[in-house]
């Protein structure tokens, strides 16, 4: 007989296996999360998670933005023996988490290119005395073994994939993401929990395979958002969506503003362009791309935390994980490249739980612009054969990275993706440096043919991901449950909220009234 959920979750772990060597009770962890993050009550899905770390158990989590993912791997921390190392995409997000553990009064360390010679000194004393909870790591810091073996000593009781999305679609031009279970094995195998606010199945099964999870427990809550508003505005020109967008930023500024926007735009030039039409309008504004120095960066996210604007334009490299709750609507000035990258983004609005908006100006010219990126995103097969013809020309011999790109002559960024999808595919091993590989002369002969297929599909995946936001943004349905059925999860009926369900109303008004 099921005991009830009560009893069940109240002690998480027997006395001999509790890590502290005390019970943890949910009574403790509540006590921990009330005093340390001011949590009165979990939100749904994190005593799941939380309940199978304590378990040792791997988990793929897909909570909503503001659903709280961050505490379900920070509140264990307290408890767990060894660290918990946090692999991060985006330094701007680890600081950003740092910060609110060091308010917690939580021991963090943060790992990371920016750091000067003395800070990163002070990091690596904290791992090597074993003073810090948590480490946060970009998977850049994970490629280089110096790093792995810092973080080994120690050892780690779980490894924590944030953003784990970006697993399966940024490891083309963040490559070091196809390295991360080697890491994850040179520290001992600990737990990994892997986290996002959207994934759809398919991109769940990549990033479990491409994290070698050991048949992971899924917490999924849904991608419902309430509070968010739902629209798409067909802007046949450039002047009408310039028009739009100006409206809404309008509608949300001023001395009784009712909160910050952030607009999305496609490239650093369009995101110049819009910034100083919009300062010539007089509207408080700030751009963000990746073309500013970091330093800039950071001053300007700390100024938008600090509502010094009432909008910032940006590329995609600028919110992702950013805890404002009073973001009141997300623009897409240009067509984003998938369902899922667009609902992360629009889920930057509301996370108070007020009423927010989420806009999509479409433009039919715009999905140029994702399908040119598309055409550089992948190594081409022309690539891959060079590549294969340069290993398997001294198949005995160590190829470093250097050697491929110089024998094969082609860039350093095609060269890593290309090796770690052949290594994946058992074509290349490890040799006797972590930094060079080999021929596996055990493997098939087919072996290649197959990763170079497998490539190629993900090329199509991502066509058909475009085609996706075309079908949502010409659809006359309810833009939630399209969205729901994207991600594959049960819908609730039509929202109410979006522009296509307001529409339906008015009609069948005036009908009522004719």
């Amino acid at each position: 007989m099921k005991a009830p959920a009560t009893a069940r979750r109240e002690t998480l772990l027997p006395e001999s296996e509790a890590p502290d060597h005390r019970k943890v009770t949910w009574t403790r962890l509540r006590r921990e999360a009330l005093t340390r993050f001011g949590v009165r009550s979990f939100r749904p899905g994190q005593m799941d998670i939380i309940e199978a770390i304590f378990h040792g158990r791997d988990v793929f989590g897909v909570l909503p933005t503001g659903a709280g993912k961050s505490l379900c791997y920070q509140l264990p921390a307290l408890f767990l023996p060894k660290p918990v190392i946090v692999v991060s995409p985006l330094i701007a997000l680890m600081q950003d988490q740092k910060q609110h553990l060091v308010d917690a009064d939580v021991k963090v360390t943060k790992i990371d290119s920016t750091l000067a010679a003395r800070e990163a000194r002070d990091a690596r004393d904290d791992v090597e005395q074993g003073r810090s909870k948590l480490v946060y790591v970009t998977p850049e810091r994970l490629e280089k073994p110096e790093y792995v073996a810092l973080l080994a000593a120690k050892g780690a009781s779980l490894v924590v994939v944030d953003e784990a999305h970006c697993v399966s679609q940024w490891h083309d031009f963040r490559p070091a993401y196809l390295a991360l279970h080697r890491a994850v094995r040179a520290l001992g195998r600990p737990p990994v929990l892997a986290l996002t606010a959207t994934a759809t199945p398919e991109i769940t099964a990549d990033v479990v395979k491409l994290l070698d999870m050991d048949r992971p427990q899924t917490v999924n809550t849904g991608v419902a958002r309430d509070n968010l508003a739902l629209e798409v505005m067909r802007t046949p020109n450039e002047d009408v969506k310039r028009t739009r967008l100006m409206e809404i930023v309008r509608s949300n500024a001023g001395a009784k503003k009712r909160g910050v926007g952030i607009v999305y735009v496609a490239t650093v030039r369009a995101a110049e362009e819009l910034y100083a039409w919009l300062r010539e309008g007089g509207v408080a504004v700030e751009r963000y791309h990746g073309k500013l120095a970091t330093r800039a960066r950071q001053d300007v996210q700390a100024r938008f935390m600090d509502d010094a604007y009432d909008v910032i334009v940006a590329t995609n490299a600028f919110g992702l994980g950013i805890d404002k709750p009073d973001i009141r609507y997300v623009v897409h000035y240009n067509f984003p490249d998938s369902i899922e990258r667009y609902y992360q983004e629009a889920g930057r609005a509301g996370r108070d739980g007020e009423p927010a908006r989420a806009t999509l100006l479409y433009r039919l010219e715009d999905r140029r612009i994702q399908s040119s990126f598309l055409g550089g995103k992948y190594p081409r097969r022309e690539d891959w054969l060079k590549v294969y013809a340069a290993l398997m020309a001294a198949p005995r011999l160590p190829w470093t990275l250097e050697d491929v790109v110089g024998e094969a002559e082609v860039t350093e960024r095609r060269a890593k993706v290309i090796v770690a999808e052949l290594e994946s595919a058992g074509v290349v091993v490890r040799a006797s440096g972590r930094q060079s590989v080999r021929v596996n002369a055990r493997a098939r002969s087919s072996a290649f043919d197959h990763a170079v297929q497998a490539y190629e599909t993900r090329l199509e995946d991502d066509r058909a991901r475009i085609e996706a936001v075309m079908h949502y943004a010409q659809s006359t349905r309810c833009r939630a449950e399209l969205i729901e059925e994207y991600f594959g999860v049960a819908t609730s009926g039509p929202c109410a909220r979006c522009d296509n369900c307001r529409t339906d109303a008015a009609h069948t008004a005036a009908s009522a009234s004719a």
